[in-house]
């Protein structure tokens, strides 16, 4: 399927079939030698394959041209979209997956795929929102009514948390992990280990005081801390906290949601197409984790 360094033509899994959903139902895109065929439910028709070509470049070159966040859509490409019957370029699903595709035939069994671009901002795996919060409490010295109302004063801004969290540590405050807001997102992250809020709550602490955004170097923080006081051999032999790191991004990308119930089965995401530069490398990313569970001892 690809890799990190995955070249061009190294893996070939040809696709017979791609399945989206539309506002007015689903659509079958079915991949054949000179044209696509385009089935709805009401509806079908075959549009070359050398166009969708056309079109994919002249939306690569926009956006690569420009540097904003939106990108005016070039000529040709809002007609060509009216007729291949795409009118959601953003994916309604419950599931996570932006469509669905057939590997070899199209019969096959679909695999369910996200989708992931480095030419633009990408899109969290972690919802934003009260669900997601997370509760520090500050337990260093007993700041006063006029320091409080100080700290509270701090005028609103894209970085207002880090600005209070940084203020509170120079007036000798110290904020530890209290809690997570929403008790589903608590049980959530208790699935991945008993200990994971604090582990979490601590890389957000870190992010914001010491502006580290990369998952990598946050955890590699983490590990040097310490924060559970687990023997060293755990942390450093096994890799205690890289592995529930890595367990954590595997649950978000396959489905987990800081307000709905997560109980460790896989989703119907089964890999994602990064776009890295105009080249498009599918990464399977099923775990095999309920096949185990199945199979019995003898």
């Amino acid at each position: 399927m690809g890799t990190a360094k995955a070249k061009k033509g190294e893996i070939n899994w040809p696709i017979a079939m791609i399945q989206r959903e539309e506002h007015d139902g689903t659509r079958c895109y079915y991949i054949e030698k000179e044209m696509v065929r385009i089935k709805g439910e009401n509806s079908e028709k075959s549009v070359p394959r050398e166009d969708f070509g056309i079109v994919a470049d002249l939306i690569l070159q926009a956006v690569k041209s420009s540097s904003e966040d939106e990108v005016a859509s070039p000529d040709g490409v809002e007609e060509f979209l009216d007729e291949v019957a795409i009118f959601d370029l953003e994916a309604k699903t419950e599931d996570r997956t932006d469509f669905y595709i057939a590997f070899w035939h199209p019969e096959a069994p679909l695999s369910g795929f996200s989708v992931r671009s480095r030419l633009g901002a990408m899109n969290p795996l972690l919802d934003g929102g009260r669900a997601a919060n997370l509760k520090l409490e500050q337990s260093g010295v007993k700041f006063a009514t006029p320091t409080v109302n100080k700290i509270n004063a701090l005028p609103e801004a894209p970085n207002e948390v880090a600005e209070r969290m940084l203020l509170i540590e120079r007036l000798g405050g110290v904020l530890k992990y209290s809690d997570v807001a929403d008790r589903v997102f608590r049980s959530n992250l208790l699935m991945i280990d008993l200990h994971f809020p604090r582990v979490l709550t601590e890389m957000v602490r870190i992010m914001h005081l010491d502006d580290i955004t990369r998952i990598s170097e946050l955890t590699e923080v983490i590990k040097q801390m310490n924060p559970l006081k687990i023997k060293d051999e755990l942390v450093n032999k096994h890799g205690f906290y890289e592995f529930k790191v890595k367990q954590f991004l595997m649950a978000l990308a396959l489905g987990m949601r800081p307000a709905k119930i997560y109980t460790g089965q896989d989703s119907a995401v089964e890999g994602i197409l990064l776009m890295d530069g105009g080249v498009g490398k599918f990464f399977a990313i099923t775990s095999q984790r309920n096949r185990l569970w199945r199979t019995s001892c003898s």
